[in-house]
């Protein structure tokens, strides 16, 4: 069954998570909130985040595979089903992506 994380409605970190479904799910939010380069000792951890401020359909590719390949690299327990953008109704200037993942296992 796929599992839906938005960046829009995020939720608190448990430390120690024990179930399967929940921590995959928190280390996917976990991957996408943290830029590329910010983590000692561990630089390459994260997304990429030089495209910021690149108009939106220039940019939609780029972050799609950047997304996709971060997540699979850092999160083997699943793979990911689809990418989808969406619109951050506080600030309609910003995006934000929600991922749909399939848990392996």
């Amino acid at each position: 069954m796929a599992q839906r994380v938005s960046m829009i409605n995020l939720k608190k970190i448990t430390l120690g998570e024990n179930d399967l479904v929940r921590s995959v799910m928190q280390n996917v939010r976990c991957i996408l909130r943290t830029p590329k380069f910010t983590v000692p000792l561990y630089r390459e951890f994260g997304v990429d985040t030089s495209f910021i401020d690149t108009p939106i359909t220039v940019v939609s590719p780029i972050i799609y595979a950047e997304i996709r390949e971060a997540i699979e690299t850092f999160e083997p327990r699943c793979e990911v089903v689809d990418i989808t953008f969406e619109i951050d109704p506080q600030n309609p200037g910003r995006l934000f992506p929600a991922v749909e993942v399939e848990i392996n296992g």
